[in-house]
């Protein structure tokens, strides 16, 4: 649809340490019974209501033995031209006791690409609703040697990040040792809220605005943004982000019936910003980001 579909994903297959051992009993509750019952629960909280976009749960099949399945998935979104706004994977997020109370979230080139700003969105939102449970944004497509789902869409030029827990036991990966009984509950309840709230603003959100295009103004630190706005929603929140910083700053926030056509003051002169929108609803909920800008004193050019 032509407003954007958002994708939720963890793989069902798990295995024994050698790749093409079928025989060996492998339980794989963290790795990675943990991601389906999160997409299961996920599914069941969302599926109550309407939503401005289309929410999709898949359970990718061959992820251990190199990702076949969302290979095929992600060729095929790709083939039929398929909007992907954000596509999440969640792999390996039960904790277990004592670990850190954080995600980490993995990122392909934070700074400069869809799946950076995916990331910041997926931080933001976060911090709103559970403050207490920090996501940590890791500028990388995953942990050095390994391997996630997500890889596929990102090589595909989709905006896809993996979700995994704070800390990793070697131990258990890949092994009989890997059983429900280990799982924290807890910190997966916790994971299931990140996931639900980062949803539920996405999806219930408007449409993604297009970039705004912004000129230098006479005074120093002035710009005009000008874009075509939505009658419909309620604002916009503007996001002037300093090309070297990994999270958004503080949002300069216009009503929505004086939007299309506004002057910011007061910004740094000599700094490069990437620049970039989102629409709000009714109830203050922010949607996807425009593509960012980049904006200096005599630079402007897209961001992927």
């Amino acid at each position: 649809p032509d407003s954007g579909v958002i994708l939720i994903m963890a793989h069902y297959d798990n295995r024994a340490p050698e790749i093409a051992d079928g025989f060996t009993r492998a339980p794989g509750a963290n790795d990675n019974g943990s991601g389906v019952a999160l997409l299961l629960e996920s599914a069941r909280i969302l599926s109550g209501r309407e939503w401005n976009q289309t929410i999709v749960f898949v359970a990718m099949a061959a992820e251990e033995q190199g990702t076949f399945g969302s290979r095929h998935f992600a060729q095929q979104a790709f083939l039929n031209n398929v909007n992907v706004l954000a596509a999440i994977n969640y792999d390996a997020v039960g904790g277990r006791a004592g670990i850190p109370q954080y995600v980490r979230l993995f990122s392909y080139d934070l700074l400069g690409s869809q799946a950076g700003a995916l990331a910041r969105y997926y931080d933001f939102i976060g911090g709103l609703y559970l403050p207490t449970f920090p996501v940590v944004i890791i500028d990388a497509l995953d942990r050095e040697g390994r391997w996630g789902d997500h890889r596929e869409f990102v090589e595909l030029g989709m905006p896809a990040v993996r979700v995994i827990e704070s800390e990793e036991d070697p131990e258990l990966v890949n092994s009989l040792l890997d059983t429900w009984s280990l799982i924290d509950y807890d910190y997966l309840q916790n994971v299931v809220k990140l996931n639900v709230a980062v949803v539920a603003n996405l999806a219930g959100a408007p449409p993604t605005p297009p970039s705004p295009t912004v000129a230098t103004m006479a005074a120093p630190g002035a710009y005009l943004l000008s874009w075509s706005a939505d009658p419909g929603v309620a604002g916009y929140a503007i996001s002037f982000r300093p090309l070297d910083s990994p999270a958004y700053p503080t949002f300069r926030f216009v009503k929505g019936q004086v939007a299309g056509n506004v002057a910011l003051t007061g910004l740094d002169p000599a700094e490069t910003y990437a620049v970039s929108l989102t629409a709000l609803d009714e109830n203050g909920r922010l949607g996807d980001f425009s593509p960012e800008i980049v904006v200096g004193p005599q630079t402007q050019a897209a961001l992927p």
